[in-house]
């Protein structure tokens, strides 16, 4: 603690609604919190005893406090997640974006396509998710193909066909692209699959059984069969990827505290379906009680758009509403959504919130019991190494390219928590003579560890052998880091997994373990997945470079001409064997373009 005085502040310090900033001596924004009294909430942290030791610790780096009075509590809470949307500050819960979450889209066409996507939404048509689950979501799919017959090929596939594929041999498709279903059927289908996927299975169901009984009466027994064939699939679908529970559209929330485990789940139902179930893992830095805590998690998820499946109509968690109140105008303020709160009291908001409860137990205990696992392998590896104490983290460094072309490094991170990818590291190696793997690999390291010199991890691991090992080991020396020890892991001369060399900086001779040893082992699956985060940066490198670097060159050629140049021609190598008459033939290409292309391409 500094020498702010806490005394003076609070005596000055009002007791109505508001924002406090906490402030390190260097002016680093320690902790944002929103309070109904400034005052009360303030000196709370200031109190004689009863503070946790996480509280405590952020309580020794203040320097100074700000506060920001505001006309309520729900204004006091947009304030704040403002604040630490703009600012991280390392003591408050911060959730990361995540924008790959898979849809099932629609696509805009006279047949359209259904298919799976990640990430955002560049393609016209119609989105369903996104879905917690990408494998449920697959297999949805995968009903949904047999359910409805729509095509999953892409439009340029779509548009070359001259006789029906695979697809529709083993009834996976119905044929569009060669005229075996009419338009007007075609739509019908996917009307179907839209009501499905807008959750109303059961209009849907109910219009399917009339089919059936009206096919039934004219003794059309063959297609009366398929209508029942299409039932059963569709209660197959809702039994894989929802859970029925009557019409509500709900996110309940969950919180477990296990052996010092926190775990926050939560469920989300739209149209009584379950479409969403996560466990989050926060660290509750500055030891706030359970509601608090759990308040400030559901605010930043609502208020900083992590809301993926959508604001709900109702939320239930176990917490008094007047406790939820501020929450909800705060919503309704910054969303224009009104939504309604549960405590999980009765009916079906009762048996989702015991769900919820054991799920979020559930998650704790698989948490503890994985970290307690990838504990005893970190403690494997120490013995395996001769080191004192077991790594709290291992990074592992890899280099990929090809000939030379588009070098990348990688580096991947293994923790008590297992991998941790919000770490993970690409490096694009540049100034280094291509096929240098030395000077990559240091330039890598370098870069990595001139960020990272205030959190080093306890080994570092490098895909290579003595040569590699004596680079790095010269360059931390350099570096004047000498708390990280440092091995590598090389296949030796058969090359087979299990046969690898650990190599020690300095040593002469490899350690050669045993193949079943759980410490080696974790060290082999680090390394694997080293080299396949580097290869695949380098493999999009690669692509870009061979596939639209020319292309983006060719003047007067912008994404809409150089996607049809592609299409028609597959590739830069064939449209360079093209003459000049063939480029006038493709879609947009006018003849004094086509002139300038040909030109370019061929360096006249």
């Amino acid at each position: 603690m500094s020498d702010f005085d806490i005394k003076a502040f609070l005596k000055t310090l009002t007791q109505r609604a508001g924002v406090y900033r906490m402030f390190a001596a260097d002016g680093e924004l320690l902790y944002v919190g929103k309070a109904k009294n400034l005052k009360n909430r303030v000196s709370s942290y200031f109190r004689a005893r009863g503070l946790n030791s996480k509280t405590v610790a952020l309580v020794s780096h203040i320097h100074h406090i700000e506060v920001t009075v505001t006309a309520s509590e729900a204004e006091a809470l947009l304030l704040e997640q403002t604040l630490i949307k703009q600012h991280r500050p390392q003591y408050n819960i911060l959730l990361k974006d995540d924008k790959s979450y898979p849809y099932l889209h629609l696509s805009d066409h006279p047949y359209p396509l259904l298919a799976y996507r990640r990430g955002k939404r560049r393609k016209s048509g119609r989105y369903f998710g996104p879905y917690a689950n990408s494998t449920a979501v697959r297999e949805t799919l995968n009903y949904l193909q047999r359910l409805f017959l729509l095509r999953n090929c892409e439009d340029s596939y779509f548009r070359n066909r001259s006789r029906p594929c695979l697809q529709y041999e083993i009834r996976r498709c119905s044929a569009p692209c060669v005229g075996h279903i009419s338009r007007e059927d075609y739509a019908d289908s996917v009307r179907q699959a839209s009501l499905f996927l807008e959750g109303k299975g059961a209009e849907l169901l109910r219009e399917l059984q009339q089919r059936m009984v009206e096919a039934s009466e004219k003794l059309d027994f063959e297609q009366a069969a398929e209508y029942r064939d299409q039932i059963d699939l569709m209660r197959q679908v809702q039994e894989k990827q929802f859970v029925d529970a009557g019409q509500g559209d709900a996110d309940v929330w969950a919180m477990i505290d296990w052996n010092n485990i926190l775990c926050i789940h939560r469920l989300a139902f739209r149209q009584g379906r379950l479409v969403g179930s996560k466990n989050f893992y926060p660290q509750n830095q500055t030891g706030d009680n359970e509601e608090d805590f759990l308040l400030a998690f559901m605010a930043q998820f609502y208020l900083s758009d992590h809301a993926q499946e959508g604001i709900p109509k109702d939320i239930v968690v176990a917490m008094p509403s007047d406790q939820m109140q501020p929450l909800l105008e705060a919503i309704r303020i910054s969303l224009g959504r009104k939504v309604n709160h549960s405590a999980g009291s009765r009916g079906n908001n009762r048996k989702w919130l015991h769900m919820a409860e054991e799920n979020a137990r559930t998650g704790a205990q698989s948490y503890l019991s994985g970290r307690q696992n990838n504990e005893q392998k970190l403690a494997q590896v120490a013995e395996l190494l001769g080191l004192q104490t077991a790594p709290a983290r291992i990074e592992c460094f890899d280099i990929s390219h090809s000939q030379g072309e588009a070098t990348y490094a990688s580096c991947v991170v293994f923790g008590a928590e297992g991998l941790l990818k919000e770490r993970y590291r690409r490096f694009s190696i540049r100034d280094v003579q291509a096929g240098d793997d030395y000077a990559a690999l240091e330039q890598a390291v370098r870069r990595h560890f001139t960020r990272m010199q205030d959190d080093l991890p306890g080994l570092l691991l490098i895909d290579g052998g003595k040569g590699q090992i004596s680079r790095i080991h010269a360059l931390l020396q350099e570096m004047a880091i000498d708390s990280v020890a440092l091995f590598g892991i090389s296949k030796g001369e058969t090359r087979k997994s299990g046969w690898e060399f650990l190599w020690e900086a300095g040593s002469t001779t490899p350690i050669m373990p045993d193949a079943h040893n759980e410490g080696f082992r974790l060290l082999q699956w680090v390394r694997d997945e080293a080299h396949r985060f580097a290869i695949t940066g380098h493999r999009k490198a690669r692509a870009k470079s061979r596939g639209q670097s020319g292309l983006e060159a060719l003047p007067g050629v912008g994404p809409k001409r150089r996607k049809e140049l592609l299409l028609h021609f597959g590739s830069l190598k064939n449209m360079r064997s093209a003459p000049k008459e063939e480029l006038e033939k493709v879609p947009g290409i006018s003849k004094k373009l086509a002139e300038q292309i040909f030109t370019q391409l061929h360096g006249e």
